[in-house]
């Protein structure tokens, strides 16, 4: 069969999947089946497949098979935004009451004190006084990062982008968890930079697999998040970060920690235990409102230059009025009083989450703003978030997460942060009914 021909079947399906003949979340046959139902070769319908993949409009469970996916012609590490109709357990930032008070008295305060700040044009280093404060800021027992090595920039996500394009040229390699932050997939897309896979326990990422990787083929660097992992919720404990600060020690390796969660858990950052080894980037968008943000990154001073050309060049410096709120923020202690009250708001959310859940298998942190949640048997993740959705509740199934296509776990992660607590303890209940009810069984 020609590559015009494999191309017709797989424009078939999509029809078919379009015309909802196929629905999200439904199964694919066995490429074999499929082949001899079609009177194709095996490897022309292996073709097929991935070329439905390619299009966005299936997605591979490992051991399980290919399914429709819930939002057909999303391509590849993109994450989509949640229907506006939709109640939202796919983003994790938090809405609380103080938030809207903040934001008031800080535009107040800056107007007070001369709007010159918010109006001019700084590079990635800000002024030194933004430095100082940002330093003091990110300070923790046993860390205190050098004034002159913090840089700005416009959120976490360009801190996140500047570091890796710092790191690794397009071809290069930057090894992360197996299941990851969705947007460091699409940043390393368009960056050119291949993601690998470095598996983890309960601790996070595995120093020795981290080496075996290296030596397979060496990595330019790597993205870790040791506190309160996105999607897990897995924390490292001081042995586990201080093995890993050994081994980017003999190693020369450099490792992105990114601590946008930091906030809501008491954890040494791993920068602590390898300071010539850690560029740490966090952000005020979780801590504080995503609304007027500042990212951050304690750089080394060996990379302070070459991170602060990297946000230079992808024009991600932050702009002078959020500079001027964040360090307002910073100084004044409303970043740390909405960073406790958060701390109290995800604790007291995730106390509701496991009772609503009580009967299902979960994972995470108890400090944390999303949980993992491990589907029965009856269910794919795929087929579980689109019901969900029909439903009326937006989450992410795992294949947002996972770094190589077709080796999702059968689970969905839930963000906790954005409903009002009534509202996320009715949609968790609602959920529960739904996992047990199984896809045969729910009714449209």
């Amino acid at each position: 069969m020609s590559p015009a021909d494999f191309r017709s079947v797989a424009d078939a399906i999509a029809a078919d999947i379009a015309a909802g003949r196929l629905r999200p979340g439904e199964r694919l046959p066995p490429q074999r089946d499929f082949a001899y139902a079609r009177g194709i070769a095996v490897s022309t319908a292996s073709r097929v497949y991935a070329e439905l993949a390619r299009r966005g409009l299936v997605t591979g469970e490992v051991g399980r098979g290919t399914y429709v996916r819930s939002e057909p012609g999303r391509v590849g590490p993109l994450q989509p935004e949640p229907p506006a109709a939709a109640l939202d357990l796919q983003r994790t930032h938090s809405r609380l009451p103080e938030q809207e008070a903040v934001l008031s008295e800080t535009l107040a305060a800056l107007a007070r004190g001369g709007a010159e700040i918010g109006f001019s044009q700084y590079g990635p280093a800000g002024t030194a006084r933004a430095q100082a404060v940002a330093a003091g800021f990110l300070a923790r027992a046993d860390y205190a990062p050098d004034p002159a090595d913090i840089l700005f920039t416009g959120n976490g996500r360009q801190a996140l982008a500047a570091a890796l394009a710092a790191l690794a040229g397009p071809g290069e390699r930057i090894g992360c968890e197996p299941l990851t932050y969705p947007v460091v997939k699409g940043i390393a897309a368009r960056l050119g930079i291949t993601l690998v896979p470095v598996a983890m326990d309960a601790e996070g990422m595995c120093p020795d697999a981290l080496l075996q990787a290296h030596r397979a083929a060496p990595l330019s660097g790597v993205y870790i998040q040791p506190t309160l992992q996105n999607p897990l919720g897995v924390t490292m404990g001081p042995a586990r970060r201080a093995d890993l600060a050994r081994l980017l020690e003999g190693t020369g390796l450099t490792v992105i920690e990114d601590a946008v969660y930091s906030f809501l858990a008491d954890a040494q950052p791993l920068a602590s235990f390898a300071p010539d080894r850690t560029i740490l980037i966090d952000s005020l968008s979780k801590r504080v409102m995503p609304a007027l943000t500042v990212g951050l990154i304690a750089a080394p001073p060996h990379l302070t230059d070459r991170l602060a050309a990297s946000v230079r060049q992808g024009a991600w410096t932050a702009l002078g009025l959020s500079l001027a709120a964040g360090m307002h923020w910073m100084s004044g202690g409303s970043a740390a009083a909405l960073a406790a009250a958060k701390r109290r708001d995800a604790t007291a959310r995730q106390v509701i989450a496991r009772a609503a859940l009580s009967d299902l298998r979960v994972v995470g942190d108890p400090h944390a703003y999303h949980l993992w949640l491990e589907l029965p048997e009856t269910w794919r993740a795929e087929a579980y978030a689109a019901a969900a959705l029909r439903q009326g509740i937006a989450l992410l199934p795992a294949s947002a997460f996972a770094v190589t296509p077709g080796y999702a776990p059968n689970a969905v992660r839930l963000a906790l942060a954005a409903p009002a607590r009534e509202d996320l303890d009715q949609a968790l209940r609602r959920l529960r009914r739904l996992a047990f009810a199984g896809d045969d069984q729910v009714v449209e």
